[in-house]
């Protein structure tokens, strides 16, 4: 997982609530885990106008033009502006692994749904909680005539606006340091490799049967 450093990035309004995860990554392309290829099917359902299917070339498919994800404005976007309850239903991890894909690298709500909320971190993207009313604040600058830019501090925990305001955002402290040294499940138990082989030894020498 890539450590995750300051940027500044386009935001995508996407202004509807309880969005779910078929909804993000419909059921069609779950089979396969390889973490990557999923961008291009992002919001496939709402993003074209003809049904998708694993495999597809994306590159001539009928786009819905009313989609935010196909306005020019947004092109390139890498924080995702969203509603209440974001990314309900099932639990499946190729939710953020289709939002990663695609590029983004943070999404603003007011409330998630627990299990995606833990998953985007395991995968490299900050889900950030902020008021209704502060998320109100950011659909009326985002949606104007021209694209909203959000610089991303992680270690100061500030969302910095083009025209200067400043948002402090709240992040579980263990969770903050993992995204910043790139650390997921796997990086934080290879931090423990001598350990691990050091009690492999051991228990070789214990007992040899096992490994016979």
């Amino acid at each position: 997982m890539e450590a995750f450093k300051t940027f500044t990035g386009v935001v995508a309004p996407l202004d509807r609530s309880n969005v779910d995860t078929d909804a993000i990554i419909p059921k069609q392309f779950l089979k396969s885990i390889k973490r990557t290829g999923f961008g291009p099917y992002l919001f496939d359902e709402w993003r074209y106008l003809d049904h998708g299917e694993p495999d597809m070339d994306c590159s001539n498919r009928p786009l819905n033009e009313s989609f935010v994800l196909n306005d020019p404005r947004y092109a390139g976007a890498q924080v995702l502006l969203a509603r209440d309850n974001f990314g309900c239903g099932s639990s499946r991890e190729h939710a953020p692994w289709a939002l990663a894909d695609y590029g983004f690298k943070v999404i603003l709500a007011p409330s998630f749904a627990d299990i995606f909320f833990n998953n985007c971190f395991k995968n490299g993207i900050l889900p950030i909680r902020l008021s209704s009313a502060q998320i109100d604040g950011l659909f009326d600058k985002a949606t104007g005539g021209q694209a909203l830019q959000i610089t991303v501090d992680l270690e100061a925990q500030t969302l910095t606006l083009a025209d200067g305001e400043v948002i402090k955002f709240d992040v579980d402290e263990f969770r903050k340091q993992c995204l910043l040294e790139g650390l997921d499940d796997i990086g934080l138990t290879l931090r423990h490799s001598d350990e691990i082989a050091a009690f492999e030894k051991q228990r070789q020498a214990k007992a040899p049967w096992i490994f016979n």
